[in-house]
């Protein structure tokens, strides 16, 4: 994989990218410190909000939608990793308003949390009504092998921006769009192929062999099906076709399409040239009509990619006459596509710098419950985190198999920003427990995107709160492995995810178990043999799901591996603490 990037820094890549947007359209406002672009014409009382978001490297999606009789606002995370908690809890703070807010989501665990996680704090501050749609259109995995994760959102989700886009602008109600939210998802079926995979700029290229891959998500995980021998494209399109409209497979009949013409929608995954995406599309219809299927709207261009992804996907919409209608009505979103004459020239949108003033915050962790020796805190947290540190390459190489590659960088990031916690808030003879946990808990909700940044955030911040009610005067391990125990009890209420679903619960839930019976050593033990066990174990959640099961044999859980380097760091911290 050559490093094709202009860009090494991918974290101020992704801000220069929505500034460059904005410099398109005076209507588009940019908030560089939530990574949020809303529309400035969108009145949150008359018409209901609608606010989606992502990982960067889908563009256009999602921000390239914003814009009337679109999307209200969209919010950015890192390359291919969720915005956290508190970006969208802002952007619903500065877009939303009476009228209710709905957002818009991928079926992808870290979307998931975050999303709805924001959506209940904002319920909780003001009132408003916010509701959450999920979008899961992909029929490249079945039923059966999805299991509790369901389909994946795929580049159908930028039709359901378009027409409750449209529908919001008509003054519809927050009730009567996601009636027709609902009916949109389960309308959609999609299917996506690409040729190897892509390099994210700002890390090392990686030497992978380039095959064809069908059932690709836009995240760079491996596809369901490796093509070798290599098909022709009419074969190619009348297999993916075969997966989209079938209703002979109980496994992936998701939607019927016989006595109905529908909605086409051609997308062009980053990297394949006009040139073909137009080839493609005309071998296309031509497959289609052999299918007796006449597509009503005939969309094709770039909506929703994975960086430079030299690939498409394949979107059918079983739509009614009033969805045609919205699909049809104008739109000021610079990156859906006009059937007339490019717009005239516009000046350089507006940039808001900052946050909008907040109501007072709600109470912070104080100094209650057992105090914690500075000395042995200190050395104990940074060794987990150099730990983590040295294990960031192994870590990232295991994800790259089966999952983004992004799970190294992502705890990288949390390690690296508990580290700094440390050194400008050193703790004291006087600080608790619960404040210095919650210190990590705040550094990690500030530096870690993605599903993992959901589980670690979610796990400390509950530990911080269970050492609130602790009532030792003093923290011993007793003490933590007893908040610890609250702790991964609350995050088990967040998460489906348990012991065999090939997840850092794998290694985390034994870890605890064993830290009860006060062995250290011994709750490590288990932390490293519940890791071990996701070798060759089938994965039941996050993005494993999607990968080609072959990769499951090679390596264990990333996120698994992850906690084992925590609790070995931890452990050796303690023992250099005790000499």
């Amino acid at each position: 994989m050559v490093n094709t990037s202009f860009f090494t820094d991918g974290e101020a890549l992704v801000l220069d990218a929505l500034q460059g947007l904005c410099n398109t359209s005076s209507e588009l406002v940019l908030n560089p410190t939530t990574k949020t672009i809303s529309s400035s014409s969108h009145n949150p009382s008359q018409h209901v909000t609608l606010i989606s978001g992502g990982g960067a490297g889908h563009e256009p999606a999602h921000a390239g939608f914003v814009g009337q009789g679109m999307l209200s606002a969209a919010v950015s995370g890192n390359v291919f990793a969720s915005p956290s908690v508190s970006q969208i809890f802002e952007a619903i703070h500065a877009v939303g308003g009476s009228a209710g807010t709905i957002l818009i989501v991928k079926n992808y665990t870290g979307d998931i949390f975050h999303f709805h996680l924001a959506a209940e704090k904002a319920r909780a501050r003001w009132g408003h009504r916010v509701e959450v749609l999920v979008v899961g259109d992909d029929v490249a995995v079945g039923r059966q092998r999805s299991g509790k994760v369901g389909r994946r959102g795929l580049a159908g989700t930028v039709l359901v921006h378009k027409i409750l886009g449209a529908l919001s602008v008509k003054g519809k109600s927050i009730d009567e769009l996601l009636d027709v939210g609902k009916q949109i998802v389960e309308s959609l079926v999609t299917c996506g192929v690409s040729q190897g995979h892509v390099h994210i700029p700002g890390s090392v290229p990686q030497n992978d062999t380039i095959q064809l891959e069908l059932g690709m998500g836009i995240h760079n995980e491996p596809g369901c099906y490796v093509l070798d021998p290599r098909p022709t494209l009419d074969v190619l399109l009348d297999r993916m076709l075969d997966l989209l409209t079938r209703t002979d497979d109980n496994d992936r009949a998701f939607v019927s399409f016989e006595g109905g013409n529908p909605v086409l929608l051609l997308n062009n995954l980053g990297g394949t040239s006009q040139l073909e995406i137009s080839a493609i599309l005309h071998h296309l219809l031509d497959r289609l009509g052999k299918r007796k299927l006449q597509p009503v709207r005939i969309i094709s261009g770039t909506f929703m990619t994975s960086l430079n992804a030299s690939g498409f996907s394949l979107t059918l919409l079983r739509a009614i006459p009033d969805w045609l209608e919205a699909l049809d009505y104008p739109t000021s979103a610079v990156g859906w596509p006009r059937s007339i004459a490019s717009p005239a020239a516009i000046n350089c949108g507006q940039v808001t710098n900052g946050v909008r003033e907040m109501p007072p915050p709600m109470p912070s962790f104080d100094s209650t419950g057992p105090k914690i020796d500075p000395e042995s805190f200190t050395t104990a947290v940074t060794a987990a985190c150099q730990s983590l540190l040295a294990a960031e390459l192994s870590i990232t190489q295991s994800d790259r198999l089966v999952g983004d590659g992004d799970c190294g960088t992502t705890l990288s990031r949390g390690a690296k920003a508990v580290l700094k916690s440390l050194s400008a808030s050193p703790a004291t003879p006087s600080t608790g427990a619960s404040a210095a946990v919650m210190r990590i808990a705040l550094a990690l909700e500030g530096s870690m995107d993605g599903t993992s940044g959901a589980l670690y955030e979610l796990f400390v911040t509950a530990l911080a709160a269970a050492l609130q009610t602790m009532p030792e005067e003093a923290a011993t391990l007793e003490t933590w492995a007893n908040a610890a125990e609250v702790a991964l009890t609350r995050l088990k209420a967040m998460s489906p995810a348990r012991v065999g679903d090939r997840t850092l619960m794998d290694a985390l839930i034994p870890y605890v178990e064993a830290l009860a019976n006060g062995d250290m050593n011994q709750a490590v033990e288990a932390a490293r043999k519940g890791c071990e066990s996701t070798r060759g174990m089938e994965a039941s959640l996050g993005r494993a799901v999607y990968v080609a099961a072959d990769n499951w044999d090679k390596v264990a859980d990333p996120g698994a591996k992850g906690i084992v380097a925590i609790v070995e760091g931890l452990a050796q911290g303690v023992k250099e603490a005790s000499h």
